[in-house]
């Protein structure tokens, strides 16, 4: 479970699929165990349904609980910049 862990940590949110070709597990092992990880509230899971060639794959989407990707490099906009407080103290 800790190789699950260590990787959704360095990668941020990714599929079933994504996360057993990078740790060497199967599909069904990274199943069963991130659902573990989803009842200790580790992770957090949903189900995804996409479409490949016109045929449905089911899927999990797994993340890190509470995990907060840092704010990318740069000036921010003026729209995530909180306003200025204007209040006078009398």
């Amino acid at each position: 479970m800790q190789a699950i862990l260590d990787y959704l940590a360095n990668s941020g949110e990714q599929l079933d699929s994504q996360i057993a070709a990078a740790t060497g597990l199967s599909v069904a092992t990274v199943r069963a165990r991130a659902t573990d990880l989803h009842a200790k509230g580790a992770i957090m899971v949903c189900r995804s349904i996409r479409y490949k060639d016109g045929k449905e794959v089911e899927a999990m989407l797994c993340r890190i609980s509470g995990y907060i990707p840092p704010a990318a490099p740069g000036r921010k906009s003026k729209a995530q910049m909180p306003p200025k407080s204007t209040a006078t103290v009398d």
